[in-house]
């Protein structure tokens, strides 16, 4: 079961200001890149659960996570259906992230009081979401909407709290822009764990990366 609340996963998140997401079918590379962002300053980090036994490899990272980094919040994204939600959530998901509004996955998460962050396009989506008890919406992909979708929704409702994901980078200009618009956090994916540094090793620059990424987000959040 989880080991936070959604209200300590809502918190973190907002005061962090970023989710490293990261999938890999090796699980000891995967224990070293949980290892760098928590050196690096991160305290949330979304396993995107994509490949086949991806469950197996996320078993196990929870454990090491446990273990080895305590006030790391390790949760799971892409899931699509409440079945998977509720087996990761079993195995110690600490936050439920999904490409799209689904009120099955809504109904576990809710049931055992875990943070669920579901991908919406649209004021509708969004609202609907927030009337299912959502804390934090994932724009899902980021890069379509920009951080002027995200300016024109908190005009009308400041309330949304809203994590957009795919466009995000490590750039100050992209971070700042973003920020300014009033997200919560961000989610970054490949732009900071990227293919080079899981091919290369480079879990000192993927530290160091984490690192830069959280010292920028302080400067520019308003």
């Amino acid at each position: 079961m989880a080991q936070f609340s959604r209200i300590e996963v809502a918190e973190t998140m907002k005061r962090t200001g970023l989710v490293p997401l990261f999938y890999h079918q090796d699980i000891e590379l995967g224990k070293n890149v949980l290892t760098a962002c928590y050196k690096g300053g991160a305290r949330l980090l979304e396993f995107t659960a994509r490949g086949d036994f991806a469950h197996e490899v996320f078993q196990e990272l929870g454990k090491y996570a446990q273990a080895e980094l305590p006030e790391l919040i390790l949760g799971v994204g892409s899931i699509t259906d409440a079945a998977a939600a509720s087996l990761y959530m079993q195995m110690g998901a600490n936050f439920v992230v999904t490409p799209s509004l689904r009120e099955d996955i809504a109904k576990v998460c809710n049931r055992r009081k875990v943070l669920w962050s579901p991908g919406c396009g649209s004021l509708s989506e969004i609202n609907k979401a927030e009337e299912l008890g959502c804390e934090i919406i994932k724009l899902f992909p980021g890069a379509t909407y920009g951080p002027g979708f995200v300016k024109a929704i908190r005009g009308p409702q400041p309330w949304s709290s809203i994590m957009p994901t795919g466009g995000v980078s490590t750039d100050e200009a992209n971070l700042k822009a973003w920020f300014d618009a009033g997200v919560t956090c961000v989610g970054m994916g490949s732009k900071l764990i990227s293919k080079e540094i899981l091919d290369s090793k480079d879990f000192q620059g993927l530290e160091l990366r984490v690192k830069n990424a959280i010292e920028t987000i302080k400067k520019v959040k308003i």
